[in-house]
């Protein structure tokens, strides 16, 4: 069983940033891929970004804004977001995979605000 606690979200104007964090409860080279999601009102989760052997791959919709990175020795994934938009408006989720498991985070809130 994976453990993950994020941080981070809040109300931010359009074009500021944030940064999200996720803690994981295990070492972090024990799980297979780790990244975020985000869902909108009324709309599916969707992928940001996720790093996965080392690449990471991200969303059309927020390539070039956004950089997922990691803290290996605090077990901690973190998102940087810039040039926010109001589209970016979400509950984002920390996600881990391990083999065929799947742990999510409780979520965070982002509201960008125009």
């Amino acid at each position: 069983q994976v453990q993950l606690v994020e941080s981070g979200g809040g109300l931010v104007q359009a074009g500021g940033s944030l940064r999200l964090s996720c803690a994981a409860s295990q070492d972090i080279f024990s799980i297979d891929a780790m990244g975020w999601f985000r869902q909108a009102p009324g709309k599916q989760r969707e992928l940001v970004a996720v790093s996965v052997g080392g690449s990471v791959n991200y969303a059309d919709s927020v390539k070039g804004r956004f950089t997922l990175s990691t803290d290996n020795a605090k077990n901690t994934v973190y998102l940087q977001m810039h040039s926010l938009k109001p589209e970016d408006t979400a509950v984002y989720y920390c996600n881990a995979r391990r083999r065929l498991n799947f742990y999510w985070g409780q979520g965070t809130q982002v509201t960008v605000s125009s």
